[in-house]
């Protein structure tokens, strides 16, 4: 997440007016908006990459993939006009399942997805890890899989939400391997979603300093 579009504090109602009249997308974390920075080459490749693979292995199901235009909301539902709590961001890809959950009647606020992929990038890691996470696992009952993708390196994690609300992880760092999403039906290919992708060879030297 990038510094604040500005050090004014905006209620949830006033970030989500000018955000549908604007041209370029800014998250809102309680009250304060982040503009969103330019994508690498390589996080755009990724995520195009991602974004074929699920619609296409979703086709004829009851699961749809959005991209990362769509919002999501991680926080309360505001319960008077000047409340400034959440998180509205704009996930790389989501996956919902069944009837769509909106925020308002303006239907661009997604409530309830099932699945939400991030493509890390160095600028954002450590608040997507951290509290985008926290916000995620506090405040979508219905997420059942947090998938993060390098784009640094061919690997892969993923977090699956257990019947009691912990949550098992496991990741996959081989191009050859493979990570199956069974609450969609879906297998991602390392080797499909880093199509393209060219990662710097690792001397003997980087090894050492590992």
């Amino acid at each position: 997440m990038s510094l604040p579009h500005s050090q004014v504090t905006y209620t949830v109602e006033e970030y989500l007016e000018l955000e549908r009249q604007s041209e370029e997308r800014h998250e809102y974390l309680d009250g304060q908006v982040y503009a969103m920075a330019g994508e690498s080459e390589e996080h755009g490749d990724i995520c195009m990459n991602l974004s074929r693979i699920i619609s296409t292995q979703l086709l004829g199901k009851p699961c749809r993939a959005r991209s990362k235009d769509t919002k999501v909301r991680s926080g309360p539902d505001p319960t008077h006009r000047h409340s400034a709590k959440g998180l509205y961001s704009y996930p790389d890809l989501v996956v919902v399942c069944g009837e769509r959950q909106y925020h308002d009647q303006h239907r661009d606020v997604l409530l309830n997805p099932t699945v939400i992929i991030e493509v890390l990038s160095p600028s954002t890691e450590a608040f997507d890890r951290g509290e985008k996470w926290w916000r995620y696992q506090t405040w979508l009952p219905s997420l059942t899989d947090h998938v993060l993708v390098s784009q640094s390196r061919p690997l892969i994690e993923h977090y699956l939400r257990q019947p009691r609300r912990d949550w098992l992880y496991s990741s996959v760092d081989d191009l050859a391997g493979n990570l199956t999403l069974s609450s969609i039906g879906c297998t991602l290919r390392l080797r499909e979603g880093y199509d393209r992708i060219v990662f710097p060879v690792e001397t003997s030297e980087d090894l050492d300093e590992e």
